[in-house]
């Protein structure tokens, strides 16, 4: 199991139209990371064989940062990136969560990985949400290719997520979004909203991912 989704923050901030948008990257340390392992261990009902692997710092940039979004060097690809740095491994599978970026529903903003958002104008008007896009990757540990499993699809379910302005997990005061951006990583309010957030989305998505065939 590998986790790369837990060291940066979104704070984002929307008007009318596209040119009144902010967007910072807050580091956090949060324990996002040892909270999927924990979820993972959870579903599998503490499967000795669900271990975690360590990573060389930096080794996903290529895969956050690609040279294009069109095409991928080698060396981008997920599964790739995994092989880097598992040849030692001797693992069956690979479970690999990493977060993404996702096109706020009815509008044309992306929201980028794991954070919050605040659209509209005015005070009244204004509104803040919570958002968590991350997707689950099966990798076979042998041909490190993906392993695609069907009628699942654990990024979709997070990106749909974003439609659902109501759920109290989503949606946040506007008194909790932080201002300037950088309160956003001493805010527990903020830290415990995101885990449970996420708790629940990996709690409805990895049965599928973790289901032997």
């Amino acid at each position: 199991m590998i986790s790369v989704i837990g060291d940066r923050y979104s704070v984002q901030k929307f008007g009318i139209t596209i040119f009144e948008a902010e967007a910072s990257e807050v580091p956090i340390d949060w324990g996002l990371d040892d909270l999927v392992v924990a979820r993972v261990r959870a579903a599998t009902n503490n499967d000795p064989g669900v271990r975690r692997i360590a990573y060389p710092k930096g080794v996903f940039e290529p895969f956050y940062n690609p040279k294009t979004i069109l095409i991928r060097d080698p060396g981008e690809r997920l599964p790739d990136i995994v092989r880097s740095f598992t040849a030692n491994a001797n693992c069956e599978r690979y479970l690999v969560a990493t977060t993404f970026k996702a096109e706020l529903p009815n509008s044309h903003m992306t929201l980028n990985g794991i954070g919050t958002y605040n659209q509209g104008v005015g005070g009244i008007l204004r509104h803040s949400h919570l958002f968590a896009n991350v997707a689950i990757t099966l990798i076979d540990g042998r041909s490190y290719e993906e392993i695609k499993r069907p009628f699942v699809n654990f990024g979709a379910n997070f990106a749909a997520s974003l439609r659902l302005t109501e759920d109290p997990l989503n949606k946040l005061d506007n008194s909790l979004f932080p201002d300037p951006p950088a309160a956003a990583s001493a805010s527990a309010a903020l830290r415990e909203r995101t885990r449970a957030l996420i708790t629940d989305r990996l709690d409805r998505g990895l049965p599928g991912y973790l289901k032997e065939e």
